[in-house]
């Protein structure tokens, strides 16, 4: 699989846990980054209930070029927690399939669902018949933590993990990484930016629409407490953003040092930031044109890590 370094996560374009996003602006979006030279798209059948996989294929309509789409299932009421069937899986990839408007999905990766279905391995077979049908072409997972990570990879033909990996979450560099290596699985990067902190942008005073994850699940309310923040409370994670401003070379935005210090690791294949804005998609695409940050940086931001983000992460990790 050939595709561009820098991708675009479409769960901002949903509409719904990130705040309201126009149908124009989510297209707009999606022009801003693949005319920046993404090819790499990645969704959910979750996000906003079908809407980002439907606003992807009204976009694939009026794009002539290639674009690689990776979606997600496995989080609908009909599945989870403990509903998972063959037929409901078929069910979820077909309705990606319609919404989409492709004959064949690229990649179908599962959703973040419970690491004893997983364990059991049902949801291997089904994606493998799937994958035999044509319907898709590879499979892959997203995992909340290592633990699960490390149970996917016992399948020899997994194709990609999609983790959270970010300054704030170091912990796979040392333990599934090499394993990773090994077996020769893609990496799939989500919130580069945890949510936003590692812009640089947000003060204590930051208020978020009622509709955004960043105020209803700071705290774990309504899902893993990790996919927001990276696990970090607000107040903290802000400070600690604050104080990371220093370490920022000068030709870079924090957005960009974030996210080519994720591209400087060979295990990474891709990294899918999300954008509310045309420039954010613009400015997320640009990071593939800057070099690779120095050594002596790396372990900066490693010894701050240790010793000042690590001790406050909550959440499954």
């Amino acid at each position: 699989m050939d595709v561009s370094e820098v991708g675009l996560g479409c769960w901002q374009l949903g509409g719904a846990d990130w705040g309201d996003v126009s149908e124009h602006l989510a297209l707009d979006i999606l022009a801003a980054a693949v005319d920046s030279g993404v090819t790499f798209l990645d969704a959910a059948d979750v996000y906003g209930s079908g809407r980002s996989e439907e606003l992807i294929g009204k976009f694939l309509k009026q794009h002539s070029g290639k674009i690689f789409v990776a979606t997600k299932l496995g989080r609908t009421a009909d599945l989870y927690p403990d509903k998972y069937t063959e037929a409901g899986l078929r069910a979820a990839t077909e309705a990606s399939l319609r919404r989409l408007g492709v004959e064949t999905i690229d990649l179908t990766q599962l959703h973040c669902i419970p690491i004893e279905v997983m364990r059991q391995g049902d949801v291997f077979e089904w994606l493998r018949t799937l994958q035999q049908e044509g319907k898709i072409r590879h499979f892959g997972a997203s995992v909340e933590s290592i633990e699960e990570a490390h149970v996917c990879l016992e399948q020899a033909d997994l194709a990609s993990l999609q983790i959270i990996f970010n300054i704030f979450r170091q912990r796979p560099i040392t333990e599934l990484f090499p394993a990773v290596k090994e077996k020769g699985t893609a990496i799939i990067v989500r919130l580069p930016l945890a949510s936003g902190l590692l812009s640089g942008k947000f003060t204590k005073d930051t208020v978020f629409g009622e509709n955004d994850h960043r105020n209803y699940n700071r705290d774990g309310q309504a899902f893993n407490v990790g996919e927001t923040f990276a696990g970090l409370p607000f107040d903290k994670g802000v400070e600690l953003a604050e104080e990371m401003k220093v370490f920022v070379p000068g030709a870079m935005s924090m957005v960009q040092m974030a996210q080519r210090w994720i591209l400087d690791y060979d295990e990474v294949s891709v990294v899918i930031p999300g954008a509310r804005t045309v420039d954010q998609a613009r400015e997320n695409a640009s990071v593939s044109k800057f070099p690779e940050l120095s050594p002596q940086l790396h372990e900066r931001l490693a010894r701050y890590y240790r010793s000042e983000v690590l001790p406050n992460i909550r959440g499954p990790y």
